[in-house]
């Protein structure tokens, strides 16, 4: 068997498995999009639908690692190649995770809306928040599939101003149940629901994170925005 073949046959097969990691990354974001609506309409039907989801995530991944390691055991890829089949592991394994937080959202929405207090919650005030670990989700997702590593610059940067809403947001919650300990339940009920949605965000960043490893070598974990920048040129 001639080298192209091979080599075309493992493109075909990193088509594969690339496609799949797409799938699941689609299948993550709706779960976000279904949990904030169940929050947002007080929807037990909805918040179901992301807790009978989950299993599917999970099995995805299971299935995308078994691809994956199928791969690496008869190509023995090496450099960019085993590079990117490590990344797509690490990416199925955050989407996971996202899936994860998404069911958390749903199950305590569903929890406050069994027990009589979904009204006391200004859901409006994680709307926003969600709406950019979503956004910024999709963005990681189509950067991976395009490896473009300037996009994946500005969702490292993107991800910080989630993370200062996060920190806002808490500063608010701590306010208000120092003025109205009434106010105690729901506040933290709104932080677990708010720590979720700042979870996502870190994910995509991980994401944006193995497009840089793939495309340049580089881990770009714990480093400066200076050095990340500097080792995308």
């Amino acid at each position: 068997m001639s080298d192209k073949h091979l080599s075309t046959q493992f493109d075909s097969e990193l088509n594969g498995v690339s496609s799949r990691v797409m799938e699941m990354g689609g299948l993550a974001e709706s779960q976000i999009h279904q949990a904030i609506y169940a929050l947002s309409q007080f929807s037990v039907e909805a918040a179901q639908q992301v807790i009978d989801a989950e299993p599917r995530v999970n099995a995805m991944e299971i299935e995308i690692d078994r691809e994956l390691s199928s791969i690496i055991a008869r190509r023995q890829p090496t450099a960019r190649d085993l590079r990117l089949l490590i990344a797509i592991s690490k990416t199925t394994a955050n989407l996971e995770r996202v899936g994860d937080e998404a069911e958390k959202i749903a199950r305590m929405v569903k929890s406050i809306i069994e027990s009589g207090a979904a009204r006391t919650l200004p859901a409006s005030e994680l709307r926003v928040a969600a709406d950019l670990a979503s956004g910024l989700l999709r963005k990681a997702l189509d950067a991976f599939a395009r490896l473009d590593t300037a996009v994946a610059v500005t969702i490292l940067k993107e991800d910080d101003l989630i993370d200062r809403e996060f920190d806002g947001f808490v500063r608010k919650l701590i306010t208000y149940m120092v003025e109205d300990p009434r106010t105690i339940s729901a506040s933290l009920d709104l932080l677990f629901l708010a720590k979720a949605i700042e979870r996502i965000g870190d994910h995509a960043k991980n994401i944006a994170e193995f497009i840089i490893y793939i495309v340049k070598g580089a881990d770009v974990r714990h480093t400066t925005m200076e050095q990340v920048e500097s080792a995308v040129q």
